[in-house]
């Protein structure tokens, strides 16, 4: 007869062995997984939404990790629904998953004779639909894993890998090659000149498998665009298609607005955002892609008079955005702030939230994209280069690899060649020593 703590430990050893959420390392912090739980309400619930059933699990997971097991519960059993809509069966390979996080979440609350039985569920499933060989996973896990840890931004090289092993066991599964093409895409986001071409050829194909796709049809102009191509015609007809898209992060919407802003015209992003806003004024993402637009052309398009009544609009609409955002919104109160510094009387607004936000206890990374955005505000609104300095050297200093490090490292190496302050002894110290 297995005594209670050896039954207990062949529990822990079969939860341990199931591949779910709770098993994938994932140990992000809490601002994370706000702001990722809000990025996976704007993706939406629009019916016919090939990711929904991975959606579901991943916010069922959030809630779990965020301290609600009842709003985890109910992510789970809506996740399992989608898949069966979805696939059109009771059961198959794609609820492994699922099922394995529904025994881990019995588990930490103590039922583990519910536990036992989603984990008895898992093995019944494995012996109906056994995946190609012991060392291999089922296509529909390597999937949802891909899918998942990109949403974390983890090793890229290991999302692929994953993506390509389903994609190799079922070439069928359109969305899946979509969203690992434009995974491959993204590690290329803030390069000028585009993606490399082997990856634009493999954009065209996935858009020609998956016309429908208008977020990867708005993606793929960009990246000819970066080329030299001249895409102001098609950017058009896309954006007409878009509109007429039912409202999502997913449907192509922030996409073509970024090709207007850098191909186009940045006045015709901002029209289209309020057209969109016109036909749905209640939906909070429509406002973000507006609130993004006004902020691109008084910050970066900034004319020698940008009338107030635009920076009013402006103001107004990011302050909505913060309320509707309020756990993922340090991004949007710097636009805000910088906003203010554009404005005839904001300077001393601006200030003071860079102040209110600079007392904040953030996380690292959270610092580094402050620090990244105060030294840019101290050099161009400002004029204190001696003090934007500093602050580049803040966010360098902060060991996260991202955007914002690299691009005050850039801003010192610059400065430091240039020759021209006398901060420069100090800046080749620090960069040295970094």
């Amino acid at each position: 007869m297995m005594s209670a703590a050896q039954s207990q430990t062949t529990l822990m050893a079969k939860l341990e062995a199931l591949q779910c959420h709770f098993t994938w390392d994932m140990e992000p912090n809490e601002n994370k997984l706000v702001r990722l739980s809000d990025e996976l309400v704007d993706i939406g619930t629009v019916e016919g939404n090939s990711w929904l059933g991975h959606i579901y699990n991943l916010q069922g997971f959030i809630q779990y990790k965020l301290g609600s097991t009842e709003d985890a519960q109910s992510f789970f059993n809506k996740a399992a629904e989608a898949f069966s809509q979805m696939r059109n069966a009771d059961d198959g390979p794609w609820l492994v998953v699922n099922y394995g996080n529904l025994a881990w979440l019995h588990h930490h609350l103590g039922d583990q004779a519910e536990s036992e039985a989603y984990l008895s569920k898992v093995d019944a499933l494995m012996k109906k639909y056994p995946p190609p060989s012991q060392d291999e996973l089922h296509a529909e896990t390597y999937a949802e894993k891909a899918w998942t840890l990109m949403k974390f931004s983890t090793d890229k090289e290991l999302v692929a890998d994953y993506f390509q092993r389903a994609i190799r066991m079922q070439p069928d599964m359109v969305e899946w090659n979509t969203s690992h093409v434009i995974g491959l895409a993204r590690a290329f986001k803030h390069n000028d000149t585009g993606v490399p071409a082997d990856i634009l050829e493999k954009m065209r194909v996935s858009k020609e498998l998956d016309p429908e796709n208008l977020y990867l049809a708005a993606y793929y102009l960009q990246q000819r665009a970066k080329k030299g191509e001249d895409i102001e015609d098609e950017a058009r007809e896309l954006a007409e298609k878009v509109l007429r898209n039912p409202v999502s992060s997913y449907n192509g919407l922030k996409a073509i607005l970024r090709v207007y802003r850098n191909y186009v015209s940045v006045d015709e992003a901002i029209d289209l955002a309020e057209e969109a806003l016109k036909q749905h004024p209640d939906e909070r993402y429509l406002k973000r892609c507006a609130a993004l637009c006004y902020k691109w052309k008084i910050i970066f398009f900034r004319e020698s008079r940008t009338k107030q009544s635009m920076i009013d609009r402006a103001v107004s609409l990011h302050e909505e955005v913060i309320s509707l955002y309020p756990h993922s919104s340090l991004v949007k109160k710097i636009d805000l702030a910088n906003v203010h510094a554009k404005s005839n009387h904001g300077m001393a607004k601006a200030e003071q939230m860079y102040q209110d936000l600079l007392r904040k206890d953030l996380e690292p990374a959270d610092k580094q994209v402050l620090y990244n955005h105060y030294a840019k505000y101290l050099n161009f609104d400002r004029r204190d280069e001696n003090k934007s300095i500093q602050y580049h050297m803040k966010a360098a200093a902060i060991p996260d690899q991202s955007f914002y490090r690299e691009n005050s490292i850039k801003v010192l190496e610059k400065i430091k060649n240039k020759r021209r302050n006398r901060m420069c002894g100090e800046i080749e110290e620090f960069l040295e020593n970094l």
